[in-house]
């Protein structure tokens, strides 16, 4: 039997499918992770919760460049250092501090729903940047989601010192963390992934235990349970570092334009689980805001090719 040249090659097919089997498995990880944090925050606070993420998560990152490379590092150009600083800057130091502290002010199910905004501040990212217009789909779905935040928030009004100040931070931490993802994806073209999210965790590290060190020193480390320990580790070594890595791979491999949605099914997860973990409960108005702020946003996204990316117009 000859070979078809119209069939597809099975190698992209079989890495279709597993990028679709990583993503959905990255998806329920990162949806529990909201009601694993929030458990551990409760126990040692966010700083603390930062400060044991940039002891453990450079720890990841050093056995795997020494599984990857051995002693021998892959050099880089100085241009290069310069964009892993600035990746470290945005996607560590800013967004990892905001967001840890807007998760602790806020509730597992509104950091999921807010961070699902990602893709729609992707998009405005990569149009602005690369000047093409809005289609008028797109500009009414931002008007949407942005009107569901609005809704979903306006219960909290009463809360705005704790939980609604959480959700504004939350909104700033989607925005740094796209940013983030735009930013990274000529690095991981050049360099790839693994060592991209490597060499930026490591030099996050010192920033990062500096910031938060105050708060951990308060965190009476050694009477901590095995529960607490056990969360802590699976939050930050599989949750985080591998999540991360998990991320730039799908990214990487799929095109943001693809993988940005993949962020829709975390408020879904994450309040089914919270709901369960937790005990968390959603009102009504509730309910309707992250309705409509996930169909502004699912509109915003697909009213554009799922191949849409940072391209050259023509003149």
């Amino acid at each position: 039997m000859g070979i078809n040249p119209n069939h597809p090659p099975v190698s992209g097919t079989v890495r279709r499918r597993w990028a679709l089997v990583v993503a959905l498995a990255l998806m329920l990880l990162w949806g529990s992770n909201y009601s694993v944090q929030k458990a551990v925050m409760a126990q040692i606070g966010p700083g603390a919760l930062v400060f044991a993420r940039y002891l453990v998560t450079p720890a990841c990152a050093i056995a795997l460049l020494l599984w990857r490379h051995g002693w021998r590092w892959p050099r880089l150009e100085r241009r290069d250092w310069l964009g892993l600083a600035g990746l470290a800057l945005l996607g560590h130091i800013a967004h990892v501090n905001v967001m840890t502290q807007a998760m602790h002010l806020s509730t597992a199910f509104s950091s999921a729903l807010i961070s699902a905004l990602g893709p729609m501040f992707t998009l405005l990212l990569v149009r602005v940047l690369h000047s093409q217009r809005f289609t008028r789909l797109q500009v009414g779905g931002v008007a949407l989601a942005m009107a569901g935040v609005l809704v979903f928030l306006s219960d909290k009004v009463a809360l705005m010192r704790t939980q609604g100040l959480g959700d504004l931070l939350l909104l700033l931490a989607a925005l740094l963390f796209s940013a983030h993802t735009v930013a990274a994806s000529r690095l991981f073209a050049r360099h790839g992934v693994t060592l991209v999210m490597a060499y930026t965790t490591l030099l996050a590290m010192v920033p990062m235990l500096l910031i938060n060190a105050p708060q951990a020193l308060q965190v009476p480390w050694a009477s901590l349970g095995a529960a607490v320990w056990g969360a802590l580790l699976w939050s930050l070594a599989v949750a985080s570092f591998a999540g991360w890595l998990a991320w730039g791979w799908l990214n990487d491999h799929l095109g943001v334009a693809r993988t940005a949605p993949l962020l829709y099914l975390l408020p879904p997860v994450a309040g089914l689980i919270s709901w369960l973990a937790l005990g968390e409960t959603f009102s009504a108005l509730k309910i309707a805001g992250a309705v409509m702020a996930g169909v502004g946003v699912a509109a915003t996204q697909f009213s554009c090719s799922p191949a849409d990316g940072p391209r050259r117009r023509s003149p």
